[in-house]
C-alpha cells in the first residue's frame, strides 16, 4: 500500500466515523469508519518504514591542499571520492 492509499483510507474512514449519520441494519458506520483509519494509519507507517530502510550510499569527499607549484605550472590539487554502501553484506551460504 503506498501513501496516497493510505492517506485516502484514513480521510475515508474520518468521514465515515465522525460525518456520516446513517442507519444500517446490522452494520454500524462510525465502527467501519474507526476500521479504515485504522488500516490506513497502519499502512503509512508501514510504507515510511520500508521507505526508510531503503538501501541508502554514503559518499565522503576528500580535498588535499594545493601542492607548491612546479617552475610555471601552477597549483595541483587532488581529488579523492570514496563510495560505501550503508547496507551490511548478505550472510553465507550454507549448504
Amino acid at each position: 500500500m503506498g501513501i496516497g492509499a493510505s492517506i485516502f483510507l484514513l480521510a475515508l474512514g474520518a468521514i465515515l466515523a465522525f460525518a456520516v449519520n446513517a442507519d444500517i441494519s446490522g452494520l454500524d458506520i462510525s465502527v467501519i469508519g474507526w476500521i479504515l483509519m485504522a488500516a490506513g494509519l497502519v499502512g503509512l507507517v508501514i510504507t515510511l518504514w520500508f521507505w526508510n530502510s531503503r538501501r541508502r550510499t554514503v559518499v565522503t569527499r576528500s580535498t588535499a591542499a594545493p601542492v607548491a607549484p612546479v617552475a610555471g605550472t601552477g597549483y595541483a590539487a587532488e581529488y579523492q571520492e570514496v563510495r560505501q554502501d550503508d547496507v551490511p553484506p548478505p550472510p553465507p551460504a550454507y549448504r
